[in-house]
């Protein structure tokens, strides 16, 4: 496996690269803005494919790195489904899982020091943003923090793992890199309360300043969806209203874009086509599936996914490939539903 802790000095912010081996897909969780063009040379240098990105929460002490990812790499954008942020490719919910080509994450709902915490499990190691930190425990007095919801994500979920788990946190401000679950719940002395009261009592009283970014980071941060208008002003989008009249149309394929585990959660638009976003090049390249559909049958491709996003990208990547009759359902099956178009499951 590669795996690869980078720093931020200036937010002190801790990003992680992983792949499960050299020339295959990787993901980045936590990127920080001013670094992506050293992740991207990494991610050259290691002959990686960077297909995802991931924040654990909405931060405010730095610029996420998630759109200018994306818009470089065309990688999916994912949070959690409690994000606040106006669009991300993919919103995972507690209990799911986040795959790339060898490796799988499993999704925790660890809320807290924000509203919209998550940690990411992986076998031996567990990524902690901002809810467990290295001898201490995320601030909880802003952006909904909760210090009882803190307690019980840190206490009753991540303390539960096993002891040797490696915990790699988000931030960390005295040059620490790594610890473990066991080290954290013996030396960390945010846990060495005896209740949910007391540790309540502790986080209440910590008294501390505002990150000094805050005031830009977190409206930067909600405004990290890619700008789906552009793609409508070339004539390339299709609302869910006007889509609901092509259901049926023997001349339009619908193609859904997304993973078989959010198919699955959230349903398919009926007769839709499965090419999942990863396969999308060799697809409508010379020879693939969406391409000869679309020249022996005179199809119009429709693409569509969770928010629009990897939609408003494939249909870019399909009018580049030459297939002029590509077309993408702006706002995904979210607008979809919100239009009371008809889902299967």
């Amino acid at each position: 496996m590669i795996f690869r802790q980078l720093f931020d000095q200036t937010s002190s912010t801790y990003s992680y690269l992983l792949a499960s081996r050299r020339g295959g897909e990787a993901l980045i969780i936590d990127p920080v803005l001013e670094k992506v063009d050293r992740y991207l040379q990494l991610v050259k240098e290691l002959d990686l494919k960077l297909v995802k990105a991931i924040d654990t929460h909405m931060h405010a002490d730095h610029i996420t790195g998630l759109g200018a990812l994306r818009d470089k790499t065309h990688c999916i954008t994912v949070m959690g489904e409690r994000t606040k942020a106006d669009v991300v490719s993919m919103r995972l919910a507690d209990g799911e899982k986040l795959t790339i080509e060898g490796l799988v994450l499993d999704v925790a709902y660890t809320p807290g020091h924000t509203d919209d915490s998550y940690s990411f499990i992986m076998g031996d190691r567990v990524f902690t943003g901002d809810t467990l930190l290295i001898r201490g425990t995320g601030r909880t007095d802003f952006q909904n923090g909760d210090p009882r919801a803190a307690y019980d994500s840190i206490f009753n979920r991540l303390l539960k793992l096993p002891d040797s788990t490696l915990v790699y946190p988000a931030h960390d401000y005295k040059g620490e890199t790594v610890s473990t679950i066991g080290e954290e719940r013996t030396y960390n002395p945010r846990l060495q309360v005896k209740s949910i009261d007391e540790y309540v009592e502790l986080m209440n009283n910590l008294k501390l300043p505002n990150p000094k970014m805050m005031d830009v980071a977190v409206p930067a941060n909600m405004h990290v969806g890619m700008h789906q208008e552009e793609i409508a002003r070339r004539g390339w989008a299709l609302s869910a209203q006007q889509m609901l009249a092509l259901i049926g149309e023997p001349q339009t394929a619908l193609i859904d874009l997304r993973e078989t585990s959010e198919r699955e959660r959230h349903g398919v638009i009926p007769g839709s086509l499965h090419v999942p976003y990863q396969t999308l090049q060799e697809n409508i390249g010379a020879g693939g599936m969406l391409r000869e559909l679309a020249r022996s049958s005179s199809k119009q491709l429709v693409f569509y996914c969770a928010f629009g996003e990897r939609s408003a990208m494939a249909v870019q990547a399909a009018q580049d490939a030459g297939l002029s009759s590509a077309r993408h359902m702006a706002g995904g099956i979210d607008a979809w539903k919100k239009a009371s178009g008809p889902v299967a499951s």
